[in-house]
């Protein structure tokens, strides 16, 4: 446990000094952007814009896009044989607001939209959320089938199965009325009079024709359970009803792997708004997004997250092959101890205050050595109604042995920056 004492001659020391303003401008890809009182993406977060690790040849995030585009490569192709499927895989990552959320029928009051969910570069720009911000312009494009691979930025929380960048492969299908009824002329996909109403209940939109809703949810369902079998091989699945702002009817698909039920990805039937607003009259489409981290790390046995920032040849030489549907086991390059500490501190009573605000600080000053945060106290005091947390924070070197001294430095730094930064009121 670190000492008390040492810890607030630090701060003091720490809260003496004078407090550097913050620059004007945020850099991001060698690009200054203007600040404001969005602005919170923090240095670290945009040294991760750029690395691109599903473009890294040999990197399992890779290989995985790999496997998943050559699936809709091989089993949709034209008259000639050509793959329908177009991909676009090096969409830059800071996107609109429109973008992001308005293009998606996102309401201006959804969580997702949070200042606490998103790193926002100013208030018209951020890093995207998901590949889903590209979908609108695509389509503006032209496009009818195509695939969206890159980089996705979440504040989250911290353990072995999140970080706050992340990959995702994102899909959409376009079909017109001769496609879906090539042999029958009286099948429609619209309802008579009405193709821009969005919604009508978990079974159809209230602008499609039930049998065209019925064969795009066939034909979705279809394709995503040959995926599944085409990435774990014989597994059983199940789909489970959702909600997503941009698809109605949605779901999501749930395969047995490992003894466990993992959720592989959320899909649904684009809603008509999205497409009438990018010029699109007459078509119905689909969309499914699926997280490659979460994929690899189930194929490969991969423990943590954070191994796929790894440079350490130790790790990304188990990847080099030139049969990418090999059957890969990551091997531990070195199993080192953790080092445990705890912090406590009162929540600003004229602030707002968010954990996630506490993650990016974190992360911000202790970097890939914090393995976990855990929120292990939530206390309320009964007189003044004053809220503490407690935190638990686990430190752990990718490559060597940390000392409880090493970890002690960074923990006195953490609590240094979440008093200044945040003002909170350190309990000792």
């Amino acid at each position: 446990m670190l000492c008390l004492k040492h810890l607030n001659r630090s701060i003091q020391r720490y809260l003496s000094s004078v407090t550097k303003p913050l620059p004007a401008d945020v850099k991001v890809l060698d690009h200054s952007y203007s600040r404001d009182e969005f602005t919170n993406i923090t240095s670290r977060i945009a040294s991760h814009v750029g690395r691109n690790l599903h473009l890294q040849k040999f990197h399992p995030l890779n290989i995985v896009q790999q496997r998943i585009t050559n699936y809709f490569y091989q089993n949709f192709v034209s008259a000639g044989r050509s793959p329908i499927f177009s991909l676009y895989n090096n969409l830059s990552p800071i996107v609109s607001v429109n973008q992001n959320f308005d293009s998606l029928l996102i309401p201006k009051d959804h969580v997702s939209r949070c200042k606490s969910d998103c790193y926002y570069i100013n208030s018209e720009l951020l890093l995207r959320a998901h590949m889903t911000a590209h979908q609108s312009e695509l389509l503006l494009a032209g496009l009818n089938n195509f695939l969206m691979v890159g980089d996705v930025y979440r504040r989250d929380e911290i353990d072995r199965s999140h970080y706050p960048v992340f990959h995702q492969l994102d899909a959409v299908r376009l079909r017109t009325r001769d496609e879906l009824f090539p042999s029958d002329s009286s099948l429609q996909i619209f309802e008579q009079g009405n193709n821009t109403d969005s919604f009508g209940g978990q079974e159809k939109q209230a602008c499609h024709t039930l049998e065209a809703a019925k064969l795009m949810e066939h034909e979705l369902k279809s394709t995503l359970e040959g995926l599944a079998t085409h990435l774990f091989g014989d597994v059983e699945y199940r789909w489970v009803d959702t909600q997503f702002p941009f698809t109605q009817p949605s779901w999501e698909l749930e395969v047995f792997y490992n003894n466990d039920w993992l959720e592989l990805l959320g899909c649904g039937i684009m809603r008509q708004p999205i497409l009438t607003n990018s010029g699109i009259s007459d078509r119905i489409g689909w969309a499914f997004g699926i997280g490659l981290e979460r994929v690899a790390m189930c194929l490969y046995k991969i423990p943590d997250i954070r191994l796929f920032w790894s440079k350490d040849s130790g790790f990304l030489c188990q990847f080099k092959t030139h049969n990418i549907n090999e059957a890969i086991t990551y091997k531990e390059i070195s199993q080192f101890p953790q080092c445990t500490n705890d912090l406590s501190f009162w929540l600003p009573e004229n602030a707002e205050f968010s954990s996630n605000d506490f993650y990016d600080l974190v992360r911000s000053e202790g970097g890939d050595l914090v393995e976990q945060v855990q929120l292990i106290d939530n206390f309320v005091h009964p007189k003044n109604n004053k809220t503490s947390h407690c935190y638990r924070i686990t430190y752990r070197h990718m490559q060597r042995t940390l000392t409880q001294r090493e970890a002690g430095i960074i923990h006195n730094k953490i609590a240094q920056a979440a008093e200044s930064r945040l003002f909170v009121t350190l309990r000792l």
